[in-house]
């Protein structure tokens, strides 16, 4: 980070109680109080907002796209899954197209 440029500030907001944070955009701030002042004014004058959250963008930890194994199933889990299942409709289905 150059001595010029403040610190990046990572904005979250949430629209309405109950619903997530949603990732809306960076600001530049000396410190979170003023980011969060900054947040408020750039991300919530045009839109629904109740809360907001600003995290320091060198705070946030990121997978690395060169470890896409990481993401991979090991195990076959597919019984998790209600493509998995039959149900009465396929099972009637299967059983006409079946030859006798």
């Amino acid at each position: 980070m150059a001595d010029t440029q403040w610190p990046v500030y990572e904005v979250f907001h949430q629209q309405a109680r109950g619903e997530p944070h949603i990732h809306v955009g960076s600001v530049h701030a000396t410190d979170a109080e003023m980011a969060l002042v900054m947040a408020k004014e750039q991300y919530c004058r045009r839109q629904a907002c109740v809360n907001l959250w600003v995290v320091p963008a060198a705070a946030i930890l990121a997978s690395e796209y060169q470890d896409g194994d990481m993401f991979e199933h090991t195990t076959d889990k597919s019984y998790r899954e209600s493509w998995g299942y039959k149900t009465p409709k396929t099972i009637q289905k299967s059983d006409e197209e079946t030859p006798t």
